[in-house]
Formats: C-alpha cells, structure tokens, sequence
C-alpha cells in the first residue's frame, strides 16, 4: 500500500513538470516556427493528457481489494498503459504527417540560437526526470510508472535530436534537415509506442512474462530445500505493480500439515526475498508418489522405497507442466 501511495504522489509530480516542459517547447516553437520543435510539443502534449490518465489509474490501482475484485485494481495500470501507447503512436503518424507537408510548404525559421539553449534545458529536465521515474517504477513493480519515465525517455531523445538539428541547421544553413529529424523522430516515436502497447495488452490478457518465470526458477533452483521434491503448475500473474503466483508444491507425503505448510513458507519467502512483497501466492502441496523416490533428495527418508538416481533440475519445460515429475 506504502509504494501505490508512492506511485500516485510520483505521478502528481510528474503531471506538473510535463505542464512545465510543455510551455518551454511551446516558447521555443513561438520563437523558431521549427517543425521539429513544433513535433517535440505535439508530444509534450501526449505527455500531459497521458500523466493525467496514468495518475487516475494509480489512484484506482491502489484501492483495496473488495468482493467485486478479489484480486484488486491492479490491472488499471495495463489500461492507462495500452492508453499512453496508443497516444504516442498517434503523434508519431501526426508528426510524420507534418513532416511530409513541410517538404511540400516550407516555412521560415527564426531565432534558432535562442532555441537551441532552450531545447537543451528541456532536455536536461526530461533526462533527469525520466531516470528518476524508471528507477521508481522498477522498484515499485510499476508498469504505468515505468511507462510515464519512457515517456520522459522519449521527449529527451527527440529534444536533443530537435537541438542537434537545429545546431546543423545553423551550421550549414540546409532547410530540410528540419523536416528530415521530425520523420525520424516520428518513426522512433511510432515503435516505442507499439512496445509499450505491447506489453500492457500482454498485462491485460494475461499473457505469461518468460523472462520472469526464468527469473523465479532460476532463484528457486538456485536455493531449493531437500523438502521440496518437486514443483510443477508454476504460474506468474502480474496485477499491475502486484504479482500473483501460482504452484503445486509435492513434499514428503508422510508431513503433516504444520509441516507441509512450513515447507510452503519456505518457498514464499524465498520468493518474496528476491522479487518484493507485493506478492500473492496460492501454493497447493501434493504428496509424493513411490516414483519420486528417484528425483527425492530427502536425506534419511525411512519412507523410501527406491534409491535416489539423479537430482531433477527445474526447468521451464518441467515446471510449467501441471503434473508430478518423474523420470522417464
């Protein structure tokens, strides 16, 4: 609840200081009639109207669970997320759109030297606030955080591109190398769009994170107690900055249940040790069966009825499977 507070308070924060980039590209454009200038405010603006919507699903994210969802409000994130994508990939065809026009009409440009320092305070602005917001929503487990400081990411990448163009632009005196940064940027603006949309429809449906159920069975194989003698039906869901996991633990099936359930928090605070707290767990024990004797690494076991022949290592292949293993 401490890091939804966080999150929400960051991105009240943020709201502001995307108002206030706004204006300086807007005096900067006044001041230039630059198209590329002019592209760089158009997505200041996706900045603000995309704050704004990531900081009211933060404050949806960070309510309680209730009887209508049981699993929390954590999916508000993905929504706001999918939301932003969709923006910057609207002013990244708006800004090609322009582009294309302005080979077609060309307009005079003014005062780029006052322009340039301007465009590089801006860039300044955006560089520090994009580290300081990603940094944050990685430690929170944040994607509509994470999403906001991309957003920082890419104002400055296509700011100090505008200011270089403008520098090239002063030193040879080619009209068309404006025109040529603004499609560039409206490219690169378009494809980091579609990755962020990407990845919050994947948070919608559902879809499984690889690269971390690599991460959990990699610590859990890295860690594992003799306890243990397998784990299978291992699933990781994320619900915004929370994450739910999911598995079917087999121990010794002569445990009783303060034992079963000493070996399940064994497990969970592993977990929670290397990847936070804001994680549910649901984990099922199952008893062993006569053919995990030979995967069992139990020392002393007086229930055994064969000799243990090999250490099963846990595997994406193995662990995701909804059955015991054995060997075949």
């Amino acid at each position: 609840m401490h890091s939804a507070k966080q999150n929400l308070k960051v991105q009240y924060y943020v709201t502001v200081l995307s108002i206030i980039v706004f204006l300086l590209k807007t005096w900067t454009y006044v001041l230039t009639h630059s198209l590329s200038v002019l592209s760089d405010t158009l997505e200041s603006i996706v900045n603000i109207v995309a704050t704004l919507v990531g900081s009211y699903s933060l404050y949806i994210a960070s309510k309680p669970k209730d009887k209508d969802h049981p699993y929390g409000h954590g999916k508000a994130e993905f929504i706001s997320s999918a939301f932003q994508g969709s923006l910057i990939i609207g002013v990244g065809c708006l800004i090609i759109y322009k582009s294309i026009d302005s080979f077609i009409h060309p307009v005079s440009l003014h005062n780029l030297d006052k322009g340039i320092w301007l465009l590089f305070t801006i860039a300044v602005i955006n560089i520090v606030t994009a580290y300081w917001v990603i940094r944050l929503g990685k430690k929170n487990n944040s994607l509509a955080i994470i999403s906001t400081g991309k957003l920082f990411q890419i104002d400055f990448f296509t700011t100090i591109s505008v200011a270089i163009g403008v520098l090239l632009l002063i030193l040879t005196g080619y009209d068309k190398i404006d025109a040529i940064i603004a499609t560039v940027l409206g490219f690169y603006i378009i494809y980091d769009g579609y990755k962020i949309l990407r990845q919050s429809l994947a948070g919608i449906m559902d879809e499984a994170d690889m690269a971390l159920l690599e991460e959990v069975i990699f610590e859990i194989n890295q860690n594992r107690n003799q306890n243990w003698i397998d784990l299978h039906n291992l699933r990781v869901i994320k619900y915004g900055s929370l994450m739910h996991v999911d598995a079917h633990l087999t121990v010794p099936w002569f445990y009783n249940v303060n034992e079963a359930h000493a070996a399940v928090d064994d497990l969970t605070s592993l977990i929670k040790n290397k990847f936070g707290n804001t994680i549910e767990f649901y984990i099922h024990t199952d008893g062993c069966m006569p053919f995990s004797c030979a995967i069992c690494t139990l020392e002393h076991c007086e229930k055994r009825t064969s000799p243990k022949e090999k250490k099963l290592e846990w595997t994406m292949e193995n662990v995701l499977l909804d059955i015991k293993h054995q060997l075949k």
